[in-house]
């Protein structure tokens, strides 16, 4: 066909402009998000004290228990995030949060997932540097793989959902949908790689921060003499409900060691740490996880050895002796389970006539005093 002679030229290769709106139209919308960002952004973050979030019903009741809380000088933010934080993930989950209230699917109550659960972890140690630092130290900081692929454990007994009651109460389904294997041939990996160096006890397992209470000062949160002897946020995690039994809820148990009854220290931050370490039904001594005292140690409080969040011992022994041993000699070095593991003496457990077959000599220092005394 041939081309008229009065006809403009054709422009070979270009395409009309309406073909090339694929192209700009990205960078027009690029563009637009960009100027919108910043106020945005600020808009955000200006309501980061949870007033806008308070709006929501599901989110009020936790709101107004921060405002009671020992935490409300701390604002939302800095423990659940804000515009300004890292990660696209964070964003789109807070997207996905609003379209899911705006559809009317609104949860009557709402629960941390685990990976802000783990995130908030990491931001306690903003405030609470020591106290982060001795937890990450002690055994409490336990990880989901030293946890759960432990192979000796794991070949002597199966795995179960009541695993998670103290090792993972903040993980969403039962032991089959962390661990691909719970019987005890295995081979045992856990269904999520990311959580092989998660910690299995996080910080809120034994602190609800939005628990009512004083504002902790600074000289409060470091000066021994002034802290208090349970904070107001201990509190007890409890998977089932999905909630936190506050301290003064959890009853300290009746021990007994055989038929005898077994005194224990009234401190009540102990029923915290029984909710884990408990006996098996008939509240015997020593039965299941239980680390009750009896014998020389009876009545103490676990917290008379066991330092804080990083559970060391070291130094327990000089807090009491020699003041209060009959022998007066150096109790760390005997031969019991704080010298060496494979001692046949249990700290726990350890009675006089363990080493003294044939009777309990009387204490020195009473002895001297004696000898010393005028005639």
């Amino acid at each position: 066909m041939s081309h008229p002679e009065n006809a403009p030229p054709i422009a070979i290769g270009r395409k009309p402009w309406y073909r090339r709106l694929h192209f700009v139209l990205p960078l027009l919308l690029i563009v637009a998000g960009a100027a919108l960002l910043v106020p945005g952004a600020i808009f955000y973050s200006g309501y980061s004290s949870g007033q806008l979030c308070a709006s929501c019903h599901e989110i009020s009741s936790a709101y107004n228990e921060w405002h009671a809380s020992t935490h409300r000088n701390v604002a939302c933010s800095s423990c659940h995030g804000s515009a300004f934080s890292v990660g696209l993930r964070f964003h789109l989950k807070n997207a996905h949060r609003v379209l899911t209230h705006l559809r009317g699917n609104i949860p009557e109550q709402i629960h941390l997932k685990p990976d802000d659960v783990q995130k908030m972890t990491a931001r306690c140690r903003t405030c609470h540097q020591k106290e982060y630092a001795d937890w990450a130290a002690g055994p409490h900081a336990v990880t989901y793989g030293e946890i759960f692929l432990n192979q000796a454990h794991n070949q002597r007994r199966h795995l179960a959902d009541d695993c998670l009651r103290c090792h993972g109460m903040h993980f969403e389904g039962g032991i089959g949908d962390l661990v691909t294997a719970t019987d005890t041939r295995g081979p045992w990996a856990l269904r999520d790689a990311r959580l092989m160096k998660e910690p299995a006890i996080p910080c809120i397992v034994c602190h609800q921060l939005h628990r009512q209470g004083e504002l902790l000062s600074p000289s409060t949160q470091t000066a021994a003499t002034q802290e208090a002897v349970a904070t107001p946020s201990l509190a007890l995690f409890d998977r089932r409900e999905l909630d936190s039994v506050a301290l003064k809820e959890l009853p300290l148990p009746a021990m007994h060691e055989g038929n005898t009854s077994v005194k224990i220290s009234p401190d009540p931050r102990q029923a915290l740490c029984y909710q884990c370490h408990a006996p098996v039904a008939g509240a015997q001594v020593h039965s299941g996880d239980d680390r009750t005292p009896v014998g020389v140690h009876q009545g103490i409080s676990c917290f008379s050895c066991h330092q804080g969040h990083n559970q060391k011992t070291q130094a327990s022994c000089a807090t009491c002796h020699p003041q209060l041993s009959n022998c007066g000699l150096n109790v760390a070095a005997m031969d019991t389970t704080f010298k060496s593991a494979n001692s046949p003496h249990d700290i726990h457990s350890v009675k006089c006539v363990d080493c003294h077959a044939k009777g309990v000599p009387r204490k020195k220092m009473l002895a001297a005093a004696l000898f010393a005394r005028p005639r």
